[in-house]
Formats: structure tokens, C-alpha cells, sequence
């Protein structure tokens, strides 16, 4: 596509689109690395035998654009504060950390929730996956505008 086929400025007598009253979802994805053993009933399942997964976790944050602002949330921001967790999570073994004796994908959720929503307050969403084994879990928590 060249500079002639994508014209980006507005058509003669239009502005920008208007953001007022729209909700909108945007999120910020990162990945880490860890180990870690689950305890199932059955002591002869897999799941019981330390291995390790390379997850993915996606931030959703909602709402409506304010009055005088340009965004629901700044991307940087929201990048920052999953650093600040996957930071913790990477290169981990993840029974050790306070919270996750019993790593599962939802338990992982409820943990990341709890330490991004001080600073995300609009957070709506916490999805961890392990995309190799194509698996996914999603935390959707209550809307706020």
C-alpha cells in the first residue's frame, strides 16, 4: 500500500470520531516462564511430576473515555504494572510463591488480579495461558467506568 492509496486525514468538513460515551476494552500481553507440580487426588496423574510451561498473560482494562482525555488507559502504564508481576512469575517455580502453592490457571488469575487491580482500577480482565498446549483460563471481573 502506498502514501497514495492510504489517505489517514479526515475527509474536507469531518473531524476526528468522537470517543464521548463509547466503552472500550484495551488490554497489554506478556509472557513468563516457570515451573511447577499440581497435587491431584491421584498421585500417579502427571500433573504431580515438576514441569515447567511458557504462559501468556493478557490485562484488560474498561471503560469510558473521560472528559478531556484521549484513552481508557496508557499502554506504558499497563505495561508496567504486568512487568511488575511477570517479573515476580518469571523463571519461577511458582509452588514457592506465597499464594500459589497449588498453581493452577485459575488460582494464577485470581493472584496476578489481586496485585494489578491496586494499581488498574478499571482492570475487567485477566486471561493466563499456556499456548503450546493451547489452554487458556479467563478471571472477568466486575465492569467499572
Amino acid at each position: 500500500m502506498t502514501s497514495e492509496t492510504l489517505n489517514t486525514e479526515p475527509k474536507s468538513g469531518l473531524s476526528a470520531p468522537s470517543l464521548s460515551g463509547k466503552t472500550f476494552e484495551v488490554s497489554r500481553a506478556a509472557s513468563f516462564e516457570a515451573a511447577h507440580h499440581l497435587a491431584p487426588k491421584d498421585p500417579n496423574h502427571p500433573y504431580g511430576k515438576l514441569h515447567g510451561h511458557s504462559f501468556q498473560v493478557e490485562i484488560g482494562v474498561s471503560g469510558v473515555v473521560q472528559a478531556g482525555e484521549d484513552w481508557v488507559a496508557d499502554f506504558a502504564k499497563l505495561g508496567d504494572v504486568l512487568k511488575g508481576v511477570t517479573d515476580v512469575l518469571d523463571h519461577a517455580y511458582l509452588n514457592e510463591i506465597e499464594g500459589l502453592e497449588l498453581p493452577t490457571l485459575e488460582r494464577i488469575c485470581v493472584w496476578i488480579a489481586d496485585r494489578v487491580a491496586v494499581d488498574l482500577p478499571r482492570l475487567t480482565r485477566v486471561t493466563v495461558s499456556r499456548p503450546s498446549l493451547s489452554e487458556s483460563c479467563t478471571l472477568r471481573l466486575g465492569p467499572t467506568s
